[in-house]
Order: C-alpha cells, then structure tokens, then sequence
C-alpha cells in the first residue's frame, strides 16, 4: 500500500458519527486523572512513549525515520513509538493515567481538538514555544493554527495537512467540449449535465455526484467552499442567519436535478466500488469531477489511470468568484500528554516533527502530504508534480477554510450531516424551520458538553 494511503485511518463521512460520539463518551466531562511535570530535564536519559495513527508500511518507515533523526539529534531521548493507535484508544490510556499512558499523541480528527483542548488532556503549547522561541505566527499558516487551538489554548501543533480540491477527467472535458474546469458553481452546474451520460434508466457516467454520502463527500467540505460561519461571537450556531447555508443546499440541488435527480443519482452511486479500491468510481469512469485529496492523485498513478487526469480547486459561489483557488483544509494534529512527567523532553520531539523544515519536508515527501509551516511550503527539496501542486496552492489560499474547533468534539459537524442527508432526499419541506431547528440541536448539544 502506497504511504499516501492514509485517509482509510480518517473516518469517511458515513462513519463520522460513530468516531466522534466514541470520542465525546470518553472525554466529555472527564477530570485529569493525574498530572504530569514540566520540570524534567530534556538533556537527561529518557524513554518517551509516542503513539500515532499510522499504519501502512512505508507510513511506518517514514514516521520511524522520522524519530531516527530526532534521536540522532538528542542521543539522550529515546522514542517507543507505537502506531495504529486510534483516538479512543489514545483517549482510554490519558483518562488512566500511569506509566504505561503516552508522552506525545497524535491524531488524524482535527474536529477533536476542542475536546483535547478544553479537558485538559492535551497541555497548553504556548509555555513551550515561549520558553524555546518558536514563533508559531511566523511558523504555521493561520488555518492550521485555527484546527490546532480552542479558544486560546495552543494544545496541539499541525503535523502535515489535508487539501481538498477537484480531480477532472480531461478525456470526458475534451469529448464533451469543455475547454477547463468549472470556477464558479454556474459553470459547475452546466459543466457537469454537459458531461453525465444517460445509459438506459441508469447512467455511464455522472458529471460530479454532490450526494452527500458518497466517498469524502462530507457535506462540510463542500460547503467550505461559501467560506460559511459557524458560530456567532457567544459560540452559538447561526446556521440559519448565513444565506451561504441556503445558497449552498440549494446549489446542490441545482447539480443533482441538472443530472437526474436524488434518486437516480443515489441508485446508481450504490453501483460504485470502494473508495481505496481500484473500483473507485472516479478511476473507473463514472465520475467525470470528483472531490478529493492530495493522496489520490498517487492512487490514479499506482492503479495506471485509464485517462488523462487533472486537478483543480472546487468551484466557488459566483458572486465570491475572487475567492476561487480555496479549498476545505484538515489534517494530523500532534500534542503532549496531560499525565506525561516528562513534558519538556516530549516538547522537543513535537518541536522537532512539526516545526524542523527539513523533517517538515521529508516526512512529507515520504507520504506525499501537504507541509504544514511556511518554510517547508517554500522548501526546494519539496517533491512536487502539477498535481500536487494544485494542494500546495489551495492550502496555501488565504480564503481557505478549516472547521471551527468546539468542546464537545464537533458533534455540530455530525448533526450538519444528518441533516444535510435528510435535505438531500426531500425531506425538509421548509429549509429555514430545519435550519432553524438544527441550530437548536447544536446549541443544545454544545450546552450539555459544557455542564
């Protein structure tokens, strides 16, 4: 398995709900069971334990090479590392405290920050970065800032990032006469009936699928491209209030009747193969525009495409057309144990994975992510093709969009999506009650978390 096979760790958006209740049952409400020192001494011997998500054998490797330079580095600490761990694994261990807790935690769900953040489980950063100078202004874009905080507390540190952008088959665009992709969502809804093909009562190919369930098509990440808020200053959802929210549920509507409607469409994504395998709907022709991320352009690569591909941002609303070439971010996060007794040794290692240009860069060439500090973006050593490229750009867009931390481990997100499916299939036969309604939900669900 290629190491820019990653996403499977990443819960796709029909198992987001499971991942992160598990999550929100085990921290919410939790007390630190113990608390760690930051009075260690990081020129001592000592043995730090750092688990990680990663599984596939060269993601492995590269993590490994990754803690074999630390180590060279400062011959004093040495690393266990352990990997495939998931959050609530991570999660069980930090509430239990102990010898056998972490030191150094990472993790894929940047929507858990909040959660990591607001209990205490993960320390506060900024002592560190004062106390050794890092600067995370001038070291981190501000997006990646943004999923790595909650209000105010610096818990955790960008380690690589997710890009999302648009993956076109140039084939299907030549054949139907489409001289580049869509840049705004007029063009996107046009382009997109001018490229399904009708075969029978079912389809050959669809333009771009926006069913909600389908691959990484979490509604949120589409939805990044209105450059929505969330939130209100008092932290409470105003879903209803921002006319980006109707703008984009109506959108998609426009796209799905443009190529049939919700249920033909719904029918024939069941036909689809699974999204890692090389029955992937895009790789096999039935997708002519697909929404995805950096590691699937290696994919099409591996698998011996049988079409001429190409990459590009998704479309933006037509009255933001300054906004095109943004995208939805995400990516891992990696942070200090609460418990650790061992903190000052643990910041050197973060420091190290997050913030050394040349560890930036190589651990990135190593799993073809994107890099997650400006040096490293800029870094002549980083291997980029024009594909990759096009997530280098996006990432670095300043209209790009990461999800708004919350306590309670983006529940919001989850209750967004079981909306959103509902909507999608007609069953919300006013759009302003439901949105309404879902606000009461999130304001609700967000109260309970905090008592």
């Amino acid at each position: 398995m290629p190491t820019r096979w990653r996403i499977p760790l990443r819960a796709p958006a029909a198992l987001a709900p499971v991942a992160l209740a598990a999550a929100g049952l085990l921290l919410a409400g939790c007390a630190n069971p113990s608390t760690g020192s930051a009075d260690d001494d990081p020129t001592k011997p000592v043995t730090l334990k750092f688990w990680h998500g990663w599984s596939a054998p060269g993601e492995v490797k590269a993590i490994d090479d990754s803690i074999a330079r630390f180590e060279k580095l400062h011959p004093n600490i040495h690393v266990e590392s352990t990997g495939n761990v998931t959050d609530a694994t991570t999660n069980q261990a930090l509430r239990a405290g102990g010898a056998e807790a972490p030191d150094v935690v990472s993790s894929f769900t940047t929507n858990n920050v909040g959660q990591y953040c607001d209990s205490g489980m993960w320390v506060n950063l900024d002592p560190f970065m004062k106390k050794t100078g890092l600067d995370k202004a001038k070291t981190f874009p501000k997006s990646l800032l943004d999923y790595t905080s909650y209000e105010g507390d610096q818990c955790a540190l960008p380690l690589l990032a997710d890009a999302f952008g648009m993956y076109y088959n140039k084939d299907a665009f030549k054949e139907a006469g489409i001289a580049r992709p869509p840049r705004t969502m007029s063009e996107f809804v046009a382009d997109a009936k001018k490229l399904t093909k009708k075969s029978g009562h079912s389809y050959e190919r669809v333009g771009f699928m926006p069913n909600f369930r389908l691959y990484q098509n979490s509604p949120d990440r589409l939805f990044a491209q209105w450059g929505p808020t969330y939130f209100d200053q008092d932290g409470k959802s105003r879903l209803a209030k921002d006319p980006a929210s109707y703008d984009f549920l109506r959108t998609t509507r426009k796209l799905m009747d443009a190529q049939g409607g919700y249920s033909a469409l719904e029918r024939f994504r069941t036909t689809f193969g699974d999204e890692m395998s090389n029955q992937n709907a895009f790789l096999t022709g039935k997708l002519a525009m697909h929404l995805d991320g950096e590691w699937r352009g290696l994919m099409l690569d591996d698998a011996k495409a049988k079409f001429d591909w190409g990459v590009a941002p998704l479309p933006v609303p037509d009255d933001q057309a300054e906004t095109y070439g943004r995208g939805y971010l995400t990516g891992t996060v990696v942070g200090i144990a609460h418990s650790s007794r061992h903190q000052n040794a643990a910041w050197e290692l973060v420091r190290f994975l997050t913030a050394d240009t040349e560890q930036v860069v190589d651990f990135a060439n190593a799993i073809h992510n994107v890099p997650s500090t400006f040096a490293a973006l800029r870094s002549p050593k980083l291997d980029v093709d024009p594909s990759f490229r096009a997530f280098l750009d996006i990432a670095k867009n300043k209209y790009s969009q990461v999800m708004p931390q919350s306590t309670n481990g983006g529940m919001y997100i989850v209750q967004l999506q079981d909306f959103s499916y509902t909507e999608e299939a007609g069953e919300v036969p006013d759009l302003r009650a439901g949105l309404k309604r879902l606000d009461q939900l999130i304001d609700a669900d967000t109260l309970q978390s905090q008592n």
